[in-house]
Formats: C-alpha cells, structure tokens, sequence
C-alpha cells in the first residue's frame, strides 16, 4: 500500500546544512513560527521506505543542546533512539515504524516541532511496482507468504595462495593463509568478506563488504575499510519467474557465466566484484534484478530502491554507486538508469541492450523471418532464396546470429512457456486453462502495459474473464527487405513474396497470417515508463560502454550506437557515453569489467569533489576525465574520429530487419507512421503494374514513414508508480511527487537530479 505525503529534508550525507524539502505537512502551522530543528530522511524518499525502519538524521541549530531534543511518531518518544554520533551528528534508526503513514516530530524542548510523514511499505512489497503477480513460490526456508526469513551471514577470504579461489571463512577457528588488501583510501586490512543474504520483495538480495569480525559496525561509525562506495552486480538474459531465486553472486560479474557457459572469470584476469570489494566498495546484487529470471523494469527498479535502503540503514551512507554486468545485466542499468535515475550515478554495461522492448522488435522479426526462409514451402512458385540473401533482409550476414537470437530470447515472449515456479497444471493454456499463469514478459509486466480492451479480447481472454497484459509489438506497414531491395541484392518477386508472407506474432507469442498490431496503450506505456529507452533522463548518468565485435552471437553490436543515436536526439549529444570497442568477441576484453571500474571511479569521484550549483548532467561531462575517452583499436569498420568511435565501413557492426526496412539505428521505433505507397520511391529494380498491384494488396495503407517519430513515442516520464493510495493498480503508472534523491544515497554533489 502506498500513501504520498509531503515533508521531508533533503541535505547532504556527512553534512548538516541544505536546503530542506518544506511541504504543507512538514512543520507547523504559519502561526507557529519557523521549526527549531530540521530532520533528513537518510535511508530513502520519506514515502518509499519499507521494512519498518528508516535512517534519520536530527539537524540542530548551531547551539542547539542534544539534551533538549525530542522526538516521537505518532506521539510515542523514540528520543532514546537518537544521540550525538562520533561523526558530529545527531543521528538514529528507527525501528518498528507502522504500515502507511507514520508521523514524525522533533523539537528542542518548547521550540515549534519539525515533522514530517515516513510512509512505511511492507519489506515484502511491493513500494511503487502495484500489485504482485499471482501465484508466487517463495523460498523453503520462507516462514511466511512473502517470503521473508531472517538475514544470514556467511564469511569468505581471499588465501596468501594465489592458486585459490575464495574460501570460507571460521570465525570461530581463522584460518593462517589470509590475504591482505589495501583499499583506495590507503587502509590495510585482512582479505576477509561477509555476505548477508536477505529477502525484500519476495525476494533475494546479497550484500558483500570487507569485514573485521569481532569489531562493530552501524551505519553512522561503519569500519574503516569500507569507502562507502556501491557497485551492484547484474545476471544476464531476459526470462520470467513466477517464485524467489537466488541473487546474482557478488563475486563475479554476471557476465561470462551467463552468457556463453564460459567459466566466472575471477580477479586474476578481470572480476570487478572482486577487484571493489578488496578496494573497499560494499558489492550488491539482488535475484530481481537479474534479468535472466525477471525481465520487469518494474520490480527490477523497486528492487533496488528497497536493498539500497536497507544497506545504507545497516552499513551507512554512499557517496555513489556504480552498475556493472554484461547482456541482459547491461540492459536493467540503461533502462532503469533512464526510468528511475538516482539509482545509479555511474553504469558500466558490457555486451550491452538498451531496454528489453526494442530488442523483442528485433527477435519478433527473427522469428518470422525464420519461419519463412526456413520453409521453402512457403515461397512462391519460381521464388528461390539464397543463404546470402538471408542476411541481406536480416542485417546481419551471419544467419547464425538470427537463430541464437531467437532460440535464446523469443520464448519469453511466449505465454505457454515453461517458467521458473510453475507446472503443467497451474500454467496458461489457451483451451484447457486460460485463467493460468501466463509465462510471457508483457503478463509479468502487467501493471505497466494494463490489460487489453474487451474489444479486442481473445476466445482465451473471455473464458479467462480478464484482459491480459496488452502488446507493444507492431509490424504494420514494415517493408522488410527495402534496402536489399534498391541495392538490387534481392529481386521484386522475393520482395512481394516475403511480405505478404511475413506475417505476425499473437498474444500468445504464435506466429499469425496477419501483421501485429500494437494495443494502442500499451504502446504509450511502453514509452512513458521507459520499457522503451529512449535515453531522454541518462544525461545524469556516467556511462562506459564495455563491447567487442559481433560475429553471430546474438549480442549485436550496433546497440552501443543505437543509445548514442537516442542520447543525441534527447539531449543533442553523447558525451556522457564513452565506448570501448575492444577485439575481443561480444566482451570487448577480459580487463574491460575491471579496467572500467577503475576509469569510472575516477569519473565519479571528480564529480563528487565538484560543489558548484549547476546540473548533475553539466557535472557528468565537464568532470570527465581527460583520458576516459572512446577507445576503438584495430576494429574492422569502426575508427577514432575526432575522438569518437564511428562506424566507418562494414566488417564489425551490422543492422537489423528494421534497418534494412528504412529504420534508423536507434532502433526505437515499434510501431512506425504509414505513408502512402508512392511508385516514384526508390523500389531498385521497379515493379510491373502486375507487381504493383500485389504490393498494393500487402499495404493497403500505406508503408512505413521513418522518417517520422514512432505512434505514442515519447520520453520516459521518470519515477512513475503503478499504485494508488489503497493499493489498486494504477496501469501505465502516474508521477511520483518530485524529490531530490535520499540525502543518503550519494554525495552532495550527485542531488540535482530530476526530479
């Protein structure tokens, strides 16, 4: 349940001044006179936080006397709660806060009292994602249906043996083969991690820091070792659960083992969980933002807001975070870097997507170009294709790259796939179970796209009684084919004959005679939440784009081009995106994860050290560092020019379906603007009046005008929530009331953040 309030301060972490957030219910009446204190809401956005506790910081007044504080919620004193920390400020957990709005009041002794309203969600969720599919299968050792269990600790260190991978660690019984590390603040310290693993929205998260046993920890006195820096780790692919799983392991990246069954690469060669967590990053990850077992934008970002909570209440306050992870890891940093910024003040994506929607375009038209040149029986008498010719229609001369594609990803699409936490029996089935657990991505998403209109409801829909999650797939008026077309590389028999063949793709993810057609709005959801990235908020975001060359891998490499074509278009340049093209296949090179580490943190902390009063985004590019730069050696048909990586030839970087149809390389558009077919266009060869008539009957409004915005595309209206104040679903979302991030989320310097 989610009740919006007003209040709040909004200061700097290790800072008591700023400019807090004053809003209707934040102090007394007029008449009362001005506060005598302020208070900071460390932890999160007073009307996000969750689990029942919140980090609080009292601002006194400069002779403000600790021992005259009071403070209570909902008139209970919770003043023992609060006290003077070494680091010079006032500062206390809160405990036990109820569901909903919670009021809290601080004044010294008779002075007017500050207040503010903390809205506390279940640690089960959900906080803004609206209401949690059905069913869900929680964890065995789950002790209620949220799937809640007490937090678990377990130790790791690294050996003097540098043969050894990480070995647990004996409190009880240490080891004498222990490591040391040194981290980037120049502290020493015993190579020894602790792990807590935990469960928030019904599931998973992991947290790993360097650890001293024996010694003590809150979040306002942390270790010494640790530097208050975040990295969170990210799993690769896009798939659907209906139940927990297990978080992506903080030790490795989330990328070799996710994607080619390539054994974890450690921090002898590259593993940059490994390299922060020695130079002091606490190193986070969470199973619902692995994308591989939930491709949801939405509980992907919720995910994160609730376990960066949690960690700053329990370990303290960041100066910033960083993202890393390769394919599907690549893809949760950029979409919800750019749906819900502040999460991340840096991202390090490798091998990388911009979003999920736009790549389901891409894999919707490999499968039914597949199942057509797969299928000679489909061509038309006379009509013959060539290997060679696939490609020409594909974009992509290595058809080997179409059927990864599509055997990899195309299936959570499908709602009669098998996922993760479901059976034959509680499974969708159009006929025998249409009321069943849909397995496609669009149902696990449901609050985002909304149900489709009772219009346009299937037989399976009726029965079901309810609408399912409606399509933002569309290839109406798509002339596949086009440029092979004009370069004469195909002929206009072929051309007519895969169009009027092509076909579409069903709710249900099967293959139809006619052409998809999108749900009107869903389509606008899919833009507005930012489901399609259009890259119009990651001009807060540092970005150092980690790839290699595309031979067949299903990890094409124009994507790294097609966020710069939608950075320029949103913000007139791409200055905060640094590409590094490297040789090596899809990875770019093995040095990449830890190599951008170290560039990004330089990055960030030139940011940090800026105090001046202007946009995080100004910040982000004139903070750059000299020599974080795009770095493209030896790439057959990519060069360095002017200082930036550009597709000069071919060899290393090739298209899709859609941009042989006439698409940019952004990529972006889903359901495109028609215009009427004109004989004078470009058509290569030209058609007979014969011809002309048949692609007349294939488009009979019109073909696709790119060079046109896409039908509803617009910008990703940032933090959007999908819940009303009683918990109902708020389809497509609507925005949350504007806040500058937690003042314990990052550094100072990192605040002007929109909104």
């Amino acid at each position: 349940m989610l009740f919006w309030a007003c209040g709040g301060g909004d200061g700097a972490p290790g800072t008591s001044a700023g400019s807090p957030d004053r809003g209707p219910s934040a102090g007394g009446s007029p008449s009362e006179g001005k506060p005598s204190v302020d208070i900071q809401v460390l932890s999160n956005r007073p009307d996000l936080v969750s689990a029942d506790d919140a980090l609080i910081e009292i601002i006194l007044p400069e002779q403000g006397d600790v021992a005259a504080l009071r403070v209570d919620v909902d008139g209970k004193d919770v003043t023992s709660a609060f006290a003077r920390r070494a680091n010079g400020r006032v500062m206390g957990l809160l405990t036990h806060l109820a569901l909903g709005p919670n009021r809290l009041s601080a004044s010294l002794a008779s002075g007017v009292p500050r207040r503010v309203e903390i809205v506390n969600h279940p640690n089960g969720g959900p906080v803004f994602s609206g209401p949690q599919v059905q069913h869900w299968v929680c964890q065995a050792s789950a002790t209620d249906e949220a799937c809640n269990q007490p937090v678990a600790y377990r130790f790791f260190y690294r050996s003097t043996d540098p043969n050894k991978d990480w070995q647990a660690y004996d409190v009880e019984h240490p080891p004498s083969d222990i490591a040391m590390t040194t981290t980037d603040a120049g502290v020493t310290v015993p190579f020894i991690v602790r792990v807590e693993t935990g469960y928030q929205d019904r599931d998973q998260y992991e947290i790993g820091v360097l650890f001293q046993p024996g010694s003590p920890w809150e979040a306002w006195a942390p270790q010494t070792q640790w530097n208050r820096k975040l990295l969170i780790t990210h799993g690769g692919s896009c798939g659907v659960s209906y139940g927990a799983g297990d978080a992506p392991s903080i030790f490795y990246d989330g990328s070799a083992g996710n994607i080619t069954g390539l054994p974890a690469i450690d921090n002898k060669i590259a593993n940059s969980p490994t390299v922060a967590l020695g130079r002091g990053f606490a190193v986070m990850s969470t199973a619902l933002d692995n994308n591989g077992h939930n491709c949801n934008l939405l509980t992907q970002a919720e995910s994160l807001v609730m376990a960066k909570e949690h960690l700053i209440e329990t370990y303290g306050e960041l100066r910033y975070t960083i993202g890393t992870g390769c394919s599907g890891g690549s893809l949760s940093q950029q979409w919800i870097a750019n749906a819900y910024p502040g999460i991340y003040q840096g991202i390090l994506p490798q091998c990388s997507f911009p979003d999920t929607w736009t790549t389901t375009t891409q894999v919707g038209d490999y499968h039914l170009l597949r199942a057509y040149f797969e299928n000679p029986f489909k061509w038309k008498f006379g009509v013959l294709w060539t290997p060679l010719q696939f490609g020409f229609v594909t974009g992509h001369p290595n058809y080997l790259n179409v059927i990864l594609s599509d055997t990899s990803f195309f299936s959570a699409a499908v709602a009669t796939y098998a996922c993760s936490g479901t059976t034959a029996q509680d499974r969708y089935d159009p006929v025998t179970n249409p009321g069943g657990v849909r397995c496609g991505m669009a149902d696990l998403a449901i609050n985002l796209f909304g149900p489709r209109s009772p219009d346009v409801w299937t037989a399976s829909e009726r029965a079901a009684g309810r609408g399912f999650a409606g399509l933002a797939m569309d290839n109406t008026g798509v002339p596949y084919g086009l440029s092979a077309l004009q370069s004469w590389m195909i002929t206009p028999d072929q051309f007519i004959d895969l169009n009027a063949k092509i076909g579409g793709i069903d709710i249900d993810g099967n293959v139809t005679a006619q052409r998809t057609v999108a749900d009107p709005s869903a389509l606008a959801n899919a833009y507005r939440s930012g489901a399609i990235n259009e890259a119009n908020n990651m001009g807060q975001v540092a970005i150092i784009d980690l790839r290699g060359p595309d031979h067949g891998l299903a990890h094409d490499t124009y994507r790294s081009w097609a966020l710069r074509a939608r950075l320029d278009r949103a913000q007139g340049h791409h200055k905060n995106h640094v590409l590094w093209f490297g040789q090596f296949p899809v990875f770019g090179g093995l040095n990449y994860p830890r190599e951008g580490l170290f560039a990004m943190d330089r990055w960030l902390s030139a940011v940090e050290a800026d105090a001046r009063d202007v946009p995080l985004s100004q910040k982000i590019l004139e903070d750059r560092p000299a020599d974080v730069v795009d770095y493209c050696p030896l790439v057959p048909g990519v060069q360095n020019v002017d200082g930036d990586c550009k597709v000069t030839g071919s060899g290393s970087v090739f298209g899709t379906p859609r941009t042989i149809a006439g698409d940019a390389i952004s990529t972006d558009i889903t359901k495109c603007q028609l215009k009427p077919l004109n004989r004078d266009d470009d058509y290569g060869p030209g058609f007979s009046d014969a011809q002309w008539a048949e692609l007349q009957a294939i488009f009979p409004d019109g073909v696709c005008d790119y060079r046109k915005p896409g039908v509803s595309q617009s910008g990703a209206t940032p933090w959007l929530v999908y819940q009303d104040a009683v918990g109902h679903a708020v389809y497509g979302g609507q925005p949350m009331p504007p806040r500058q991030l937690a003042a314990g989320w990052a550094n100072a310097a990192f605040s002007k953040v929109v909104p």
